[in-house]
Order: C-alpha cells, then sequence, then structure tokens
C-alpha cells in the first residue's frame, strides 16, 4: 500500500453523528453523499494523509422538518455552506490496528482541529480482484466551536441540543485502480 491512493466506497461506508435532544435521548443522524481519498504509506504512515467532503445538504435524522431546521441558517447552513470538509494534518500508529488521525474540520468556514482515533480493520481480496481496506473512526466535537450555536434553554433547566456531537465513520475504501468495478 506504500504511496497508494485509495477512494472510500460510499456503498459500504458512512458517516454518522448523534446529540443528546431534551438531555435525555440520543438523535442519531448521517450523511448520506459524501466523497473521501486516503493515501496511505506503509513504510512511513506519518505520511499518509485522508480528505474527506460532505454534501451538508444530505444530512438525514429521518425527519424531515428537523433536517430542513439543521440545514438553515441556525445550523449548518447548506445553501451558503455546501460543503463540510476534513483533511487530515498528522497521521499516528498506535499500534498494528490503531491510529490517531489529527487533521482540520471546516463547518460553516470555520476551521478548527479534530483528532479522530481510527481502528483499522484489515485488507481483503474482493469477487472482481480489487482490494478493499477498512477502517473505523470516532469522533467529539463541541457543535459551538463551529458557530452552530442555535438552542433553547428548557423550563426545568438544561437545553434541547447537547453541544457535543459524538461523530462516527466506517470506511470501506477501494484502491484507485479497483475504484470502479461494481459495489456488491
Amino acid at each position: 500500500m506504500a504511496g497508494q491512493r485509495w477512494e472510500f466506497d460510499p456503498v459500504h461506508s458512512s458517516i454518522g453523528f448523534w446529540v443528546r435532544h431534551l438531555m435525555v435521548s440520543k438523535v442519531h443522524g448521517r450523511f448520506t453523499r459524501w466523497t473521501g481519498t486516503l493515501e496511505v504509506d506503509e513504510q512511513t504512515p506519518s505520511l499518509s494523509r485522508v480528505e474527506v467532503e460532505i454534501d451538508t445538504d444530505s444530512i438525514d435524522t429521518k425527519e424531515q422538518k428537523r433536517d430542513d431546521h439543521l440545514r438553515s441558517p441556525d445550523f449548518l447552513d447548506a445553501a451558503k455552506y455546501p460543503k463540510l470538509r476534513f483533511r487530515s494534518t498528522s497521521v499516528e500508529p498506535l499500534s498494528e490496528d490503531r491510529l490517531v488521525v489529527r487533521g482540520e474540520l471546516t463547518i460553516r468556514d470555520v476551521t478548527r482541529p479534530v483528532e479522530l482515533h481510527v481502528e483499522y480493520a484489515g485488507r481483503a481480496k474482493d469477487p472482481w480482484g480489487g482490494e478493499r481496506a477498512g477502517f473505523s473512526a470516532r469522533t467529539s466535537l463541541n457543535r459551538k466551536d463551529f458557530g452552530l450555536v442555535w438552542n433553547v434553554a428548557l423550563e426545568a433547566g438544561g437545553v434541547l441540543v447537547a453541544d457535543k456531537v459524538d461523530i462516527a465513520v466506517e470506511v470501506e475504501a477501494i484502491k484507485a485502480a479497483a475504484a470502479e468495478r461494481p459495489a456488491a
């Protein structure tokens, strides 16, 4: 995999999130349209890179009114800021299957550092002769750091939407030479 480019397979990958609602439950959501690439240097993993672009209007929490509100200027302002972007700045191997990927996340033209804790699940040949690799990544962020400050105070105390957003990314990447093969 040294210096090899990989593309994320959106059919077998996902970007999900969850946030506390009314201080008691978690609302889960996902983004349905996004792209990503990975350049892996197996000899020197710290030289590896990852980039992801997410369409903000593809947010889906299974509730149309909430999704419309999340796309509005109160939150993502999808009309003005159509993309969320992540670009790695460093990759630190912790063990054979664990990494820390540090990078910059941009939401609403606000860029902040983010640290992803990544599990490498391995590589496999697909039935069409291509090569695939799997990764799981987790992080948390404070939405207010990115200008997402809308909220409603609750009568009994607390707020409608928590500040902390947890993010989970599942990636199946296809070696670039095989990226055009069919999905199963």
